[in-house]
């Protein structure tokens, strides 16, 4: 019993890999997130994608056990609740579901929290006990570590950073959650595509994200833009990096961390995303902490952070 299988399961596509004693992930397979409207058949379709790769480290009796990272997972319940992103809603009893389904004992937490233990173990955090990983993708989640432990809270809900409020004003943005202003309808892919069709219809900017269907512009459209000397994609980076910058700095404010640690599809942008979140926090954060407080991007790639640290959760 060698092995274990860590699930990264997104709101867009789901990563199950298998990881060794060493920490490598061995093998790896994925399904779309959003194709299976019931958690039964999702779970069903996840297993016969795990099968082969399963048969790859000689079988079921290799594998201790299953850890997976999922949006609102709870580590206390085993369940999600209450999930935004997911086409399951309501408390869906998952840990229980795997388990059964697997014939294996399942452990899960919040996605971001699975990244921040992936980071700690085997990414740039390795020698940090107190950080905030913050994941940028088709929402903002965020696993926050105080003296080297995760921090659940009493619920198990602790760390909703992406629901907390960027913007006050009657004009603020819808966020899936049922709330207005939520830093995830700003700082998310998903954001940053709300951004560019904002600004593309309602300015006369010559734009060559003009050249694209508006409803169809995506975060990695824009940052191509970016590349080629694009004004109005440097502005909608400037705008959500300023966004997410300000907002780093209140979080700062309530636990000090070493660094905060940018995760995800976004972080793709390179600097075009850092250098206005780096300029914005410490242009808005208490004096104190002034250039102290690093910012990072992942040292792991995308699929192996969350993987390997749901994989950590199974003992």
């Amino acid at each position: 019993m060698n092995y274990v299988l860590g699930l990264d399961m997104g709101g867009t596509n789901s990563v199950l890999g298998i990881v060794d004693a060493e920490g490598k992930v061995v093998a790896r397979t994925s399904i779309k997130t959003q194709d299976y409207s019931q958690i039964e058949t999702y779970i069903d379709a996840l297993y016969l994608a795990a099968e082969p790769i399963i048969r790859e480290v000689g079988g079921i009796a290799n594998i201790r056990g299953i850890g997976a990272g999922v949006p609102n997972g709870n580590f206390y319940t085993g369940c999600i609740q209450q999930a935004m992103n997911l086409p399951w809603h309501g408390v869906v009893p998952f840990a229980e579901l795997m388990s059964k389904r697997f014939g294996l004992p399942c452990r899960i937490t919040n996605d971001a929290n699975a990244a921040a233990m992936g980071e700690m173990r085997y990414g740039v955090a390795r020698e940090m006990k107190d950080f905030i990983m913050i994941t940028l993708g088709t929402g903002v989640g965020s696993g926050i570590v105080i003296d080297g432990k995760l921090v659940y809270g009493h619920d198990g809900f602790a760390g909703e950073l992406g629901h907390t409020c960027a913007d006050y004003t009657d004009a603020a943005r819808p966020c899936n959650c049922g709330k207005k202003g939520c830093l995830e309808a700003y700082a998310s892919a998903t954001g940053v595509a709300r951004t560019a069709k904002e600004i593309v219809s309602s300015s006369a900017k010559d734009t060559l994200l003009r050249q694209l269907p508006i409803d169809h512009i995506t975060s990695k459209d824009v940052f191509d833009a970016a590349e080629k000397g694009d004004e109005v994609a440097k502005q909608i980076f400037d705008y959500t990096g300023t966004i997410l910058g300000r907002s780093l700095a209140d979080f700062v404010a309530f636990s000090a961390p070493e660094a905060i640690i940018l995760f995800g599809g976004l972080c793709k942008s390179g600097h075009w995303i850092l250098d206005p979140v780096v300029r914005a926090l410490n242009d808005n954060v208490l004096p104190l902490w002034r250039g102290k407080v690093k910012v990072l991007f992942s040292g792991l790639n995308e699929a192996d952070a969350a993987v390997l640290g749901a994989a950590a959760l199974v003992e």
